[in-house]
């Protein structure tokens, strides 16, 4: 992924709200399936580390990408933003 195209996505993850909330039980793979599925959905999603998780927001985002096959756009705080494209019908046209 080019800094364009991460440029690209940040600016449109800035007006989705979080649609996973990982909490003190940490990364189950619950998430990990809830988050895969949104993705197909979505492309792109952002997720909500809570103060009660221990886990760093940044291993978090890597373990899910990884998990996913995603990338991990940004993590801000306790934000993770992730992306990818859908398998069918890809709504998000990256530029080139």
């Amino acid at each position: 992924m080019t800094s364009k195209q991460r440029a690209y996505l940040k600016s449109l993850a800035g007006s989705i709200t979080p649609i996973l909330q990982v909490g003190k039980s940490s990364l189950t793979p619950e998430i990990v399936i809830a988050a895969d599925e949104a993705l197909e959905k979505r492309e792109l999603i952002k997720i909500s580390v809570l103060k009660n998780c221990f886990d760093e927001p940044n291993e978090l985002a890597d373990t899910i990408a990884d998990r996913t096959h995603s990338q991990v756009v940004q993590v801000i705080g306790k934000k993770i933003v992730l992306y990818r494209q859908a398998k069918n019908n890809p709504k998000i046209q990256l530029p080139k």
